[in-house]
């Protein structure tokens, strides 16, 4: 058993000096009890700099996953529109131009609920044009080209390889 006697250390029944920082140690009202205004600058440098580095590659991550999910759900509709036909022999559904009027495909069946265009955003991601060929340039007016005379889909702000187009 130890205990501080002093300026002396006792440990079981052995008696050694204590020298220098020891001592202060063992002296409570010498031991400092927070940080000082440098330590905490310098901490909240490190975490600027690192909020610096991360934050970017975050928005790089967003615009990926938009596209990934876009990719995704016009696979869903591409599937639903087929589906459709097998079920109904060769009939294409009936789909018109507007917001999420995606016609009889959009029923437990098929497709839950209409899909949303994330790569486009805003209030336009649902939206439905009746077209003959994928964009040519990026949108924001329609998430979705429907050709009624083949069945096609694509998705708004793609080109006809389901490439995202650039944003301006």
């Amino acid at each position: 058993m130890w205990a501080p006697r002093g300026a002396y250390f006792v440990l079981t029944g052995f008696t050694f000096p204590l020298r220098g920082i020891y001592e202060g140690l063992l002296n409570m009202s010498q031991v400092s009890r927070g940080f000082t205004l440098v330590e905490i600058l310098i901490v909240v440098v490190i975490l600027g700099i690192l909020a610096a580095i991360v934050v970017p590659l975050m928005g790089g991550a967003t615009q990926d996953a938009s596209i990934a999910t876009a990719s995704t759900e016009l696979n869903k509709v591409r599937r639903a529109v087929e589906v459709f036909m097998v079920s109904n022999d060769n009939t294409l559904p009936t789909v018109v131009a507007g917001d999420g009027t995606w016609g009889e495909i959009v029923t437990p069946a098929y497709l839950r609920e209409a899909p949303v265009n994330n790569y486009v955003g805003g209030s336009n991601s649902r939206v439905i044009v009746i077209g003959t060929g994928p964009d040519t340039a990026f949108q924001t007016d329609h998430g979705w080209v429907y050709n009624s005379t083949t069945g096609e889909v694509w998705a708004g702000g793609f080109d006809g390889n389901d490439e995202p187009l650039p944003r301006p």
